[in-house]
């Protein structure tokens, strides 16, 4: 090795042999699973075809492209990038809400902001990264008693309740979801203890739920988790989980191949999973089931391997957030869990969410990059 340079910088000028194509793989297998069908679904009459579709090819390609140059940055640069990431984020979701554009009649929730050229915007799917970088460094001070316990979670309080209290307001409750779920995960392996947290469920369970249930859902959102608990009672709003279903069966093994297909709402985006079993059967949803499978587990490894704690926390919450979608959009489109919005990562139709999954994946291989280069090569 060249004496006159740091191990990390030489490594990271050898970048190929850097980088974790145990994460690049699987995600690129899942990429190309996701524009396959997704071709197959909005060639069948959709509007704007195949126009939509390249912007979706053109979203994985940039997302790709710019993941790679995100894990080929210097890590030290990392806490800088996520407070950049978060300010902008909240300015957006502060803009969303008065810039007059809506899709609150079509999504159910004004998310969404207009651009020139790149079309629709979701801010909150910034947030999501930007919140976990950010909280991560603040849970490295208070794990190293840098700061108290009492100003840390001071400063978390204010750092997640400002965007979250904006997207409510949207609203958009699979997006918080999603945002506490990373942050809970987050704290897991920050040690907290366990007892805490079940004061805190129990806290949910006794107070916020019920405030949650009267004052914020709305009424089909009511229905839709009632008829999932007591199923056949209601059949206006268990119509799109029983198409779902019907299209997941008609899949068999490697597909339907009769020509006749399952007419199932947003199939392109929040029931993509139905439209992979109807296309690719058994197998195609098994791949991406065991494709996803080992991509966070790998991620977890990473965590477990990291030179710093805030880097094992950064992982940890983005890998959550991963997993959240993946279990959510799964279970929902096979009726174990209650039908939201949440898209399938790197399947589902949608631009922002492409971009934004793909940055996320760009923060991990810039840590997993960084673990091999202190480790010299020596892992695998």
């Amino acid at each position: 090795m060249n004496q006159g340079k740091s191990g990390i910088e030489f490594l990271r000028n050898n970048s190929l042999r850097t980088v974790d194509f145990w994460l690049i793989v699987p995600i690129l297998s899942i990429t190309t699973i996701g524009l396959y069908v997704l071709n197959l679904v909005l060639s069948q009459g959709f509007e704007g075809y195949p126009g939509i579709f390249y912007k979706q090819a053109i979203a994985a390609v940039i997302g790709v492209t710019i993941a790679l140059i995100i894990c080929l940055l210097d890590t030290q640069f990392m806490k800088l990038i996520g407070w950049i990431m978060y300010g902008v984020s909240v300015l957006l979701l502060i803009w969303v809400l008065i810039d007059g554009f809506t899709l609150e009649s079509t999504w159910g929730a004004d998310s969404w902001m207009q651009l020139p050229i790149l079309g629709t915007f979701q801010p909150s799917e910034l947030t999501k990264i930007g919140l976990v970088i950010v909280s991560s460094y603040v849970l490295e001070d208070m794990a190293n008693k840098v700061i108290t316990m009492i100003r840390g979670w001071v400063y978390l309080a204010i750092i997640y309740g400002i965007p979250l209290l904006l997207i409510m307001k949207q609203p958009d409750f699979g997006t918080a979801m999603v945002i506490i779920f990373s942050f809970i995960c987050m704290l897991f392996i920050w040690n907290m203890k366990y007892r805490y947290f079940l004061l805190a469920i129990s806290v949910a369970v006794v107070g916020i739920i019920p405030v949650v249930w009267n004052f914020y859902l709305k009424p089909y959102q009511k229905k839709r988790i009632l008829s999932l608990i007591f199923e056949g009672s209601d059949p206006v709003a268990e119509w799109n989980l029983v198409q779902s279903k019907a299209a997941i069966a008609s899949g068999g093994l490697t597909g339907n191949h009769t020509g006749i297909l399952v007419k199932v709402p947003v199939k392109e985006s929040d029931f993509i999973y139905s439209a992979v079993s109807e296309r690719m059967g058994f197998i195609g949803t098994t791949a991406i089931l065991l494709l996803a499978f080992f991509f966070l587990v790998r991620c977890l490894y990473v965590a477990s391997k990291s030179s710093r704690k805030a880097y094992s926390y950064i992982v940890v919450g983005l890998t959550g957030s991963y997993a959240f979608h993946f279990i959510e959009n799964m279970g929902m489109c096979v009726g174990l869990l209650p039908i939201t919005g949440i898209p399938l990562p790197f399947v589902s139709y949608g631009g922002t969410a492409m971009m934004v999954n793909f940055i996320s994946l760009g923060f991990i291989l810039n840590i997993s990059m960084d673990r091999k280069a202190s480790s010299g090569f020596g892992d695998s």
